[in-house]
């Protein structure tokens, strides 16, 4: 490994006893009477889960879990870039290189680490953390830039001349860049979703399937999408209050995740309440909740730029379409992507690696397995 260096997770206990103090003098704004989740994050069910935060859960243990797989630094273009890195067990191990989204981390992935690195069927598995996230730096960029970053880290850093890749939500932008502008190094890409239509498409282009998907879509970003707008126009505004008040970016968090998954899944949809609390508290401890969002920011300016479009890859790629997530059509896909392996699922959502890890392995081992 080049310019690589160890690193473990170690939170300062004042960093904790800060948190502590933060979270019992919360300041609750009240909730209209009967509203749930109509509003936004529930309050009843807020302070419940912050009751739990406080008096029940772990961060000892977990930092503990997360220092369980190797984690390194490497300098990459001048960024500092926090990764795990699992050698698989079989004789030829497969690279690949694994992209979280917003609002996870690199934790997304912690439950899939055994299941893809044992066995002859395995892979070498690098999941870093996006720059702007976790223990990276705190420099927010576009996905196509990330992607300039990951392909560097595979071939230089650790000195892979061919690697598969695998993401959803941001990861999913940094995935396709990667396919489409680095095919020579990218042996096969793996999706959970592949982009929203964003009423620049031509309709007379369009199948009867992805006019209904882009009507959905639409009416989606009415309902749920307020959070990426925000992240999108004005980030700094909104990081004020989430990096000062661990409830407040708690309840964000919480916002996203019931928009895929209804209230009595929202901790199912993460892996359970203490993976839930744990990615949080990855946010919280590294204070990187504004760079995080201002990734959205980043993508924004590069899609508005004027710059030509991504051009559409001839990697082979697999897509699986989660049961709660948007159920885009086959044919969406093949507009950015050379689909030879679509599948849709009777079950999971947005974080399915936490909450289908069986499941997800499975897939992203057949799928890469079996084009080469």
């Amino acid at each position: 490994m080049k310019n690589v260096s160890p690193f473990n997770v170690s939170v300062p206990q004042q960093v904790l006893d800060d948190l502590k103090s933060r979270l019992k003098n919360t300041r609750w704004p009240g909730e209209a009477e009967g509203s749930g989740w109509t509003f936004g994050t529930s309050e009843t069910y807020l302070k419940e889960l912050v009751n739990y935060w406080l008096t029940r859960y772990d961060w000892h243990k977990q930092e503990a879990a997360l220092n369980k797989y190797p984690q390194y630094i490497a300098e990459v273009k001048g960024v500092k870039i926090h990764f795990q890195y699992i050698k698989g067990k079989g004789k030829n191990a497969k690279p690949l290189i694994l992209t979280h989204g917003w609002p996870d981390s690199y934790y997304r992935f912690h439950k899939i680490i055994p299941l893809l690195t044992e066995g002859e069927q395995s892979f070498d598995l690098v999941i870093p953390s996006i720059p702007g996230f976790g223990f990276s730096d705190k420099k927010a960029m576009s996905s196509e830039a990330v992607a300039d970053l990951w392909k560097v880290l595979m071939t230089e850093n650790l000195g892979y001349t061919k690697f598969y890749a695998a993401g959803g939500d941001i990861g999913m932008g940094v995935t396709k860049a990667l396919a489409s502008e680095y095919p020579d190094v990218v042996a096969g890409v793996h999706f959970t979703d592949i982009g929203y239509p964003m009423g620049q498409e031509d309709p007379n282009t369009m199948s009867e399937e992805e006019k209904k998907f882009a009507q959905f879509v639409q009416q989606w970003w009415y309902s749920e999408g307020a959070y990426a707008m925000v992240q999108a126009t004005k980030p700094q505004s909104l990081a004020y209050g989430l990096n000062d008040s661990p409830t407040g970016l708690l309840a964000w968090v919480l916002s996203f995740t019931n928009a895929g998954a209804p209230p009595e899944m929202i901790e199912q949809a993460f892996g359970g309440r203490d993976e839930l609390l744990t990615n949080v508290m990855i946010y919280w401890a590294t204070q990187t909740v504004a760079t995080s969002m201002r990734m959205y920011k980043a993508d924004a300016m590069a899609q508005w730029s004027g710059a030509p479009p991504l051009q559409k890859s001839k990697v082979p790629a697999g897509i699986i379409v989660l049961a709660r997530e948007a159920q885009f059509p086959k044919e969406w896909a093949e507009r950015f992507v050379n689909v030879v392996s679509f599948k849709k699922l009777k079950e999971g959502g947005h974080f399915a690696a936490l909450e289908l890890p069986n499941v997800f392995a499975d897939e992203l081992r057949s799928f890469f397995y079996s084009i080469n």
